[in-house]
């Protein structure tokens, strides 16, 4: 919900001064207390985060069923009861949703975006202080894994939702929503056998009663458009692994944009996929753009291995942003390059317009596929193992330098403005559809030189060696950072197991 435009910053402001006037130096050892939306948040409106939640656990169905309830909510909200507004978003997000789906993505989908909104006045006061408390009519179990595991905080209290035998009725329980005097009766129980908190910081009059329990109280005014977000680099942790389908946050109006959007976008994806499945690879890179995905070619590529001169195949090493860049790759030579993968949805091999060699995650048995089909024709492999979706580099895995001298760094980026076409937690045989119906999604492909002999395992070079330089270079070309994580540290992160097998925890 957001505050009506008609609500002036006067009428805030005057029992607390503006967090300006609040000073950061030497709060080491105090305790702070705040409010989150518009406080620590710049946006004021919690409908955003519901409705990553509600798309995440039950598709657009449920979005829908949100958006329909939300001017029901903002009415009860702005007009009779903040307390009663609330609870309605709550119930239509979650009434019927196993809590562990609640958590799943509470855990990997919203923290990405939280921390894409914090206001930095209140960031910089915030984390100042030693001791880190929140207060919100937001669930804890949405607020909780982003405030505890990225920024740090000591202490949540939050609305808690009503379960029965594992699912979400919809309800809360007692005290109720997290407004007003239910925030100062929550913040008087957690401190009843300590002092009460140095600071409080709030930006509406329901958030008085708590931070006049408080020695000190500021508001925070409404966010303008100049108030940029905190970068991720003053954070305490950053957000690297991130989960969901979709690349936005949803206001009410890019909701239906975004329901309307789907019928529409999974019959052109259908129109989309059939192009690359049944047209000559010579002609898909027009194809492609004839139906608005765009193919940027940069570089220059090497010409095609011929086996009757005794030529063997060039090993184009690729980024790995999706599913779909070996696709994307053999679209930009005019020519099928196979792929090998280390895992493939049975959906995503049949519409392969390329083919497509499972490796087995075995050493030896995955080197002598590659060496046999080296042998043949060129072949691409991502080394990361796995994709990413922040401008990173994986730590690539070093079997490819052993097998072959003629190695072609292939930097990949994408763009896509709805969906994202990757997945942990979701239906990988999805993920090309997911691409597909973004409106304009691209794909920038750009070919380095070729690895140099000097610079090569037959050279004396260790293997671990080349690896880390053909991603340095990619890394260079894109403008990402190299980092040490790997397959295993995503899966973990995002869905508590490796990656290599179904989860087990």
């Amino acid at each position: 919900m957001t505050m009506p435009h008609n609500q002036n910053y006067s009428e805030f402001t005057y029992e607390f001064p503006p967090i300006s006037n609040c000073k950061t130096f030497g709060r080491e050892n105090q305790t702070i207390v705040s409010d989150m939306d518009g406080t620590l948040l710049r946006g004021r409106s919690s409908f955003p985060y519901f409705a990553l939640v509600a798309f995440d656990v039950g598709g657009v169905l449920r979005l829908l069923i949100l958006l329909l309830a939300s001017p029901i909510a903002g009415i009860l909200y702005y007009y009779i009861s903040e307390s009663a507004g609330v609870r309605v978003m709550i119930f239509a997000t979650f009434a019927g949703v196993k809590i562990s789906d609640i958590e799943s993505a509470a855990h990997a989908v919203l923290p990405k975006f939280y921390a894409d909104d914090l206001h930095p006045e209140a960031w910089g006061l915030f984390s100042a202080c030693g001791k880190r408390c929140v207060l919100t009519a937001t669930p804890t179990v949405m607020v909780e894994p982003f405030l505890k595991e990225v920024l740090g905080v000591d202490l949540v209290m939050g609305t808690e939702i009503h379960s029965w035998k594992g699912r979400a009725t919809g309800l809360v329980n007692k005290p109720g929503v997290l407004v007003g005097s239910n925030k100062a009766d929550a913040l008087l129980k957690a401190f009843k056998d300590a002092s009460p908190p140095e600071l409080a910081l709030g930006d509406r009059k329901t958030d008085y009663p708590f931070m006049k329990l408080c020695k000190e109280g500021y508001i925070v005014p409404p966010a303008t458009a100049e108030v940029q977000a905190v970068t991720a680099d003053k954070l305490p942790k950053r957000v690297v692994f991130h989960d969901g389908r979709l690349v936005n946050k949803l206001t009410p109006f890019m909701a239906l944009v975004t329901i309307l959007w789907i019928p529409v976008g999974f019959l052109l994806a259908c129109l989309r996929i059939a192009a690359g499945m049944f047209l000559p690879m010579s002609i898909t890179y027009y194809a492609f753009w004839a139906l608005g995905m765009r193919v940027i070619i940069k570089g220059s590529p090497p010409p095609a291995a011929k086996k009757s001169t005794g030529q063997t195949g060039v090993l184009f090493v690729s980024s790995h942003r999706t599913l779909l860049d070996p696709v994307f790759l053999s679209a930009a030579l005019g020519r099928p390059i196979p792929a090998v993968t280390y895992s493939l949805s049975r959906l995503s091999e049949i519409m392969s317009p390329i083919k497509t060699i499972r490796l087995t995650r075995d050493r030896t048995t995955d080197a002598n596929i590659i060496k046999k089909l080296l042998q043949e024709e060129d072949l691409v492999i991502c080394p990361e193992g796995t994709t990413s979706r922040e401008p990173i580099l994986f730590r690539f895995s070093a079997l490819f330098a052993e097998l072959t001298d003629d190695l072609v760094p292939v930097a990949m980026s994408t763009k896509m403005s709805m969906f994202h076409a990757t997945t942990v937690r979701g239906w990988k045989s999805m993920d090309t559809f997911y691409f597909a119906m973004n409106p304009n999604p691209t794909y920038e492909v750009t070919f380095l030189n070729k690895l140099p002999y000097e610079s090569t395992c037959r050279n004396g070079k260790l293997s671990h060696d080349v690896a880390n330089n053909i991603q340095r270079m990619i890394a260079s070309s894109l403008s990402f950072e190299c980092v040490n994580f790997t397959r295993k540290d995503k899966y973990r992160m995002l869905a508590g197991y490796d990656g290599s097998c179904r989860k087990i925890v």
